[in-house]
C-alpha cells in the first residue's frame, strides 16, 4: 500500500509505480467487474489504435490477462475504481464481452494518480505532441508545478518542456491537424513563429499531408513575416557576439523568440520577448516567477 504522507511526486512515483509485480504479502489480485472501473480522470491519451486493441483482445481471449491491472478505489465504501495502470488490457476486455478483470488496489492520493497518469504515457511514448503539451500543462494547473519542477520531475529538459507548452498556443484547427498526425511538430513549431495569426490556419493546410518540408515551410513563414534577404541594401549593423549570445540563452530559457537591441548610445537597449497567447505569456511571466493577482 501506498503511504498516506508520502509526499514525493517524482522519483517517488516512480518506486510506486514501475514495478507492477506483486507482492503475496502485502498485495492480493482481486477479480473486479469492468462495469465498476472507470479510466482515469487524468489520461492525457486520447486515442487509442484500435487495431492494436483488438489484437489484445484476442490474446486474452486465448490465454486471458497476464497482468493484473493496477486501480485505485476513490471511496472505500462504493464499489468504484479508477484506472491507475492498464486501460489498454481494460478496453480489449470489453471488446470480447469479458465481465472481470484481474487487478490490484492500490492506496493513491490524487495529485500521485495525475502524475501516474502522465508518467505511464510519456514512458509509453506513444503520446501525440499535442497531448504531451496538455499533459504538461496539467501537472503545472492541477499541481501548482512551476515549469522548473515539471522538468525536474519528469527529467526532461526546461527548454523540452517548454517548446510542447508552446503548442497549446496554436489555433483550435491547427491543434487538429496536429492532433491527427497530419502536421508533425517541426512543421507546429515554425508555424507559431508566424507573426501574422490570421494566416496560420490556410498555411497550416497547405503544409498538412507532407505537402510541405520543416526547411520548406520555414522559407515561406519568413517571407510572410518579411524577412527576405533581398530587399535591404543598406549595411546593416551586426550585432555582437555578446548580444547573440544573450538571445540564445534567454530563447532557450523561454522556448520563444526574444531580440536584444541596443541603442546608439549609453549601452543602453531592450529586450523583446515574444508570445503567441495568453496562455503562453502565463508561460513566460511563470518563468520570471512574476504573479498577477
Amino acid at each position: 500500500m501506498a503511504n498516506k504522507n508520502n509526499k514525493g511526486l517524482g522519483r517517488g512515483i516512480e518506486a510506486l509505480f514501475a514495478d507492477n509485480s506483486v507482492d503475496p504479502d502485502v498485495e492480493t489480485v482481486i477479480d473486479i467487474k469492468l462495469d465498476q472501473i472507470r479510466p482515469n480522470p487524468y489520461q492525457p491519451r486520447q486515442k487509442f489504435d484500435q487495431a492494436a486493441l483488438k489484437d489484445l483482445a484476442k490474446s486474452i481471449q486465448k490465454s486471458g490477462v497476464f497482468q493484473p491491472i493496477i486501480v485505485r478505489q476513490p471511496d472505500p465504501e462504493v464499489a468504484r475504481y479508477e484506472i491507475l495502470a492498464g486501460e489498454r488490457r481494460v478496453r480489449a476486455s470489453r471488446l470480447i464481452k469479458n465481465e472481470t478483470i484481474p487487478a490490484i488496489v492500490r492506496e493513491v492520493t490524487e495529485p500521485q494518480m495525475m502524475e501516474i497518469a502522465v508518467m505511464e504515457n510519456l514512458q509509453r511514448e506513444d503520446l501525440t505532441p499535442l497531448e504531451e503539451a496538455e499533459a504538461y500543462e496539467m501537472l503545472m494547473s492541477n499541481l501548482n508545478l512551476t515549469q522548473a519542477q515539471v522538468s525536474s520531475r519528469l527529467g526532461k529538459s526546461r527548454p523540452y518542456i517548454a517548446n510542447y507548452l508552446r503548442l497549446l498556443g496554436l489555433p483550435k484547427q491547427v491543434k487538429e491537424l496536429l492532433q491527427k498526425k497530419r502536421l508533425s511538430m517541426g512543421q507546429a513549431r515554425t508555424l507559431l513563429s508566424l507573426k501574422d495569426r490570421s494566416q496560420m490556419v490556410s498555411l497550416a493546410n497547405r503544409a498538412a499531408d507532407g505537402k510541405m518540408t520543416v526547411r520548406a515551410l520555414e522559407s515561406v513563414v519568413n517571407k510572410m513575416n518579411g524577412q527576405t534577404a533581398a530587399k535591404p541594401k543598406k549595411r546593416i549593423k551586426q550585432k555582437s557576439p555578446y548580444l547573440r549570445a544573450g538571445e540564445n540563452v534567454l530563447q532557450e530559457k523561454f522556448g520563444t523568440q526574444v531580440t536584444i537591441s541596443e541603442s546608439k548610445e549609453d549601452g543602453q537597449g531592450k529586450i523583446e520577448i515574444e508570445y503567441m497567447s495568453d496562455d503562453d505569456l502565463s508561460r513566460i511571466l511563470d518563468i520570471l516567477d512574476v504573479h498577477l493577482d
